[in-house]
């Protein structure tokens, strides 16, 4: 009990008198009035900045935008909105003044900070939608001789401006893109319906090609058997026309022959059997002759039919193919494009045409030069032919005429001689007939070049038919070819259409929002604190408290003798001398941390996790802080209690009481770990904040073993000064 009798004893004489008491409850109020004033000061800053002017300038002249999937135009001002967003909730005491004021009002102290928005803000915001990307900024106006803090809050709350502007942008920026996928989607959906529709008409169209390759090559078919039935008859021409020479001949000889023997009529009995040779002679050839011209009529007579079909035929497979091919065209370019929007119209218009004129040209071509030779031909053959038949039914007529003439003539001659009486009459019979028969056969030698040179154009005529025919029908096969590649063709652009289709996303109006949304702002900063101190003064409080309890435990010194001299010269053991010396100074230190905490909690407003274990840790603060100072006093006195001064400044910057520990230089960070404030620091934190009590009680070995040391070493020390020294009797130094 000796250390309580010490410590009642030092009470005792430090409350004789009023100054003295005074005194002691002035130590007793010094940690509180440090803390509090600290934690009072610095309770919510944050909360009071709208108190902090600053200016605003806009110079921003907006901009226009397009709406790419609608082309609506929209008059956009983000600089506006910026300076809004900040007049009305933006931290400071922001207000909106020009660039000129602003600078004066920054530099002279007026303004702690001024934001520019510059004129092409809103322009530069939304170049990236034009292909034509400006980074926007905006400019910050701040003066460290004003006030550093401010300067550094500016940029935070510029940050987040400028966050909230990107994340606008942004999510702007996505929608329009996701729509651009929309519109994508939907127009390719239409363009695989057309590419269906365009493969189906190149179907028909590779069908419809077939067909007309099919008639091109009957039509070369009939033509050269045209050509041939013109080359055959062209070379029975030739024999017509030697036996109409010999049929002129003799009937020249006849008419000459019978004007003689009408003019010798009275030599008539003694040539009569010369007569009747002759006759016999000429009705024989008359009989050849005609029927030579019975065959060229034959001959001529299927010469036309075989044109007239030719020409019926070639007709016919030019107007069918060609009407066939263009309607099935025709209709193949309106089906395709019946379907397509109307704004689409032209454009699947346009590639329908370019698909189809190559194809649609070259028939057109072919089919059109074709017809006009053909016909050209045959009507040329036909007029030539028709006009050679028709002489040549007429010489046919005629030489049957002078068949039966020449025939009548050899009868008439056989009986001549039994009908001398009626020899003239037959004679001038003959003479007519012989003229007659004379000016037919001359008439038949005249038309028989016409009918040689007609046939000869017509074997030309009709072999040059059969050779554009030919032709024809290699292009309806290279036609053919080609709608054969044309269907392949457009099966492929319809099966890459129907697969890019699958690949492009088709999102509904909410998803495509969220997405939009998501994009603009990706991180979403969720802010689960496993304990909060609340307040920014709350977050300050363990490194005031710890130190407010230094600075008292420091202050109780300068009025607390750290041991008792009469218990020393009395020769009290060292032990309770030490704890004599402590516990008085301790006693004080609980009401310093009592009333310190009761206004933190109380006054302040900053409610502890642990409310009696807070209370509990301050006091073995107090109590060990105490011990240390006075190890410190005992062992070098005034020197030491200078040292508890520099000790606290120490543990000011090493204690990591503001800033993380890990922050500070590297001599002072090896030095945190062995002051005892880091750990007072650290357990108010984990008490005041409900963090990990494992923590605490880690912190409160430690503490309890610098009290231990402390009160060892002050014990060690009292056993040494119970001898007197000249040193102590008369120190160097005294405060």
């Amino acid at each position: 009990m000796t250390a309580v009798r010490l410590a009642l004893s030092e009470l005792k004489r430090l409350a004789a008198g009023r100054m003295p008491r005074l005194a002691i409850l002035a130590m007793a109020l010094i940690p509180t009035l440090y803390a509090g004033l600290y934690l009072f000061a610095n309770h919510d800053p944050y909360g009071n900045l709208d108190q902090v002017p600053a200016a605003v300038v806009v110079q921003d002249e907006g901009t226009t935008t397009t709406d790419a999937q609608t082309g609506e135009k929209t008059e956009r001002d983000f600089g506006r909105d910026v300076a809004d967003q900040l007049l009305d909730d933006g931290g400071f005491g922001w207000v909106e003044t020009s660039q000129v004021d602003a600078e004066a009002g920054v530099r002279s102290g007026r303004y702690d900070a001024a934001l520019v928005i510059g004129p092409t803000f809103s322009a530069d915001l939304a170049s990236a939608g034009e292909f034509e990307p400006q980074q926007a900024s905006l400019t910050l106006i701040t003066n460290d001789a004003n006030n550093y803090l401010a300067g550094t809050i500016s940029d935070q709350i510029v940050g987040q401006v400028r966050d909230s502007i990107a994340e606008q942008v942004g999510t702007e920026a996505a929608d329009t893109f996701l729509r651009g996928f929309a519109s994508i989607h939907t127009n390719l959906a239409d363009a695989v319906d057309g590419a269906k529709q365009l493969l189906g008409g190149a179907t028909r169209l590779d069908d419809g090609l077939a067909d007309a390759d099919d008639g091109a090559h009957r039509l070369a078919d009939g033509a050269q058997r045209a050509a041939d039935g013109a080359t055959t008859l062209d070379g029975k021409v030739g024999t017509l026309a030697d036996a109409v020479g010999q049929l002129d001949d003799g009937a020249g000889q006849l008419a000459s022959g019978l004007g003689e023997l009408q003019s010798k009529t009275k030599d008539l009995p003694a040539q009569t059997e010369k007569l009747a040779d002759g006759a016999a002679q000429v009705a024989d050839g008359n009989a050849q002759v005609a029927r030579y011209g019975h065959e060229a009529a034959d001959a001529a007579g299927q010469v036309l039919p075989t044109l007239d079909g030719a020409r019926a035929d070639a007709k016919d497979a030019f107007d069918g193919a060609q009407d066939d091919i263009r309607q099935r065209i025709d209709d193949r370019v309106a089906a395709v494009c019946a379907d397509v929007p109307a704004d689409q119209q032209e454009q699947c218009e346009a590639i329908a045409a370019q698909v189809v004129d190559e194809a649609r040209a070259g028939i057109d071509e072919q089919l059109g030069a074709a017809q006009q030779d053909v016909d050209a031909a045959l009507d040329a053959q036909r007029q030539d032919v028709q006009s050679a038949v028709t002489k040549v039914e007429g010489a046919s007529k005629q030489l049957d005429t002078l068949a039966d003439g020449s025939r009548q003539v050899a009868d008439g001659a056989a009986t001549l001689a039994g009908a001398t009486p009626q020899l003239t009459a037959g004679i001038g019979s003959a003479a007519d007939g012989a003229d007659r028969l004379a000016d037919g056969t001359g008439q038949l030698a005249a038309a028989t070049p016409a009918l040689t040179d007609g046939v000869h154009r017509l074997a030309d005529g009709t072999g040059q038919v059969a050779g554009g025919a030919a032709d024809l029908a290699a292009g309806t096969t290279k036609l053919a070819d080609g709608a054969g590649e044309l269907k392949a063709g457009t099966s492929e652009l319809r099966d890459g259409l129907a697969q890019g289709l699958g690949q492009i996303p088709d999102v509904d109006d909410e998803t495509r929002e969220d997405t939009a949304s998501t994009i603009g702002n990706p991180v979403e900063v969720k802010d689960e604190s496993l304990s909060s101190a609340g307040t920014y003064g709350g977050g300050l409080a363990p490194f005031f408290l710890s130190l407010a309890t230094w600075i008292g435990a420091y202050v109780l010194f300068l009025l607390v003798r750290p041991l008792s001299v009469r218990a020393l010269a009395a020769g009290r053991s060292g032990l309770a001398t030490a704890l004599g010396g402590w516990a008085t100074p301790a006693a004080i230190g609980v009401v310093q941390v009592a009333a310190m905490f009761a206004v933190t909690k109380f006054a302040l407003d900053i409610q502890p996790a642990y409310g009696l274990g807070t209370a509990l840790f301050l006091v073995l603060v107090s109590g060990t802080f105490v011990a240390v100072l006075q190890a410190l006093n005992v062992w070098l006195g005034a020197a030491g209690q200078f040292l508890g001064l520099v000790l606290m400044l120490v543990q000011l910057v090493t204690a990591g009481g503001t800033f993380p520990w890990q922050t500070i230089p590297q001599p002072l960070k090896a030095m945190h770990q062995f002051m005892p404030m880091t750990y007072a620091v650290e357990g108010l934190r984990q008490l005041l904040y409900g963090g990990n009590l494992a923590t605490v009680s880690r912190d409160v070995t430690v503490l309890v073993g610098v009290l231990v040391v402390a009160l060892g070493l002050t014990t060690l020390a009292a056993r040494r000064q119970r001898v007197w020294s000249v040193t102590r009797l008369q120190p160097e130094l005294v405060l």
